[in-house]
């Protein structure tokens, strides 16, 4: 286990949109320093938003469809000359693979977390 961090106020909290999101498309991403894909992901925002994903312990056709909890406005990132410009969230299990924080089936893409 690891420490807590430093407290957060809720208004820090609060200037996140960290909502549910859908992924629509998967694509490798040779050119990544670690094994990563191109992950395109639905976010209820009339596009789609793009995130570097170092998520394949998933197989392409496993992640399309999915619902994911994501962060939408911590700003573009430059990764390896592609645009990533939200954070999937997940976690890592026992053996260090990344689990994508999904809900239920019956959220609805772009539900905002709170």
């Amino acid at each position: 286990m690891t420490d807590l961090k430093a407290s957060a106020t809720y208004d820090d909290f609060a200037r996140l949109d960290v909502r549910i999101g859908k992924v629509v498309e998967v694509q490798p991403f040779p050119r990544a320093r670690n094994p990563s894909y191109k992950v395109g992901v639905d976010v209820g925002a009339d596009r789609i938003m793009w995130s570097s994903a170092q998520i394949t312990n998933y197989t392409p056709e496993v992640l399309v469809g999915t619902l994911i909890v994501c962060v939408c406005n911590l700003g573009p990132k430059n990764i390896a000359g592609f645009t990533s410009e939200l954070l999937i969230l997940g976690a890592k299990d026992a053996d260090g693979k990344v689990i994508v924080l999904s809900p239920p089936s019956g959220v609805a893409v772009g539900e905002p977390i709170f």
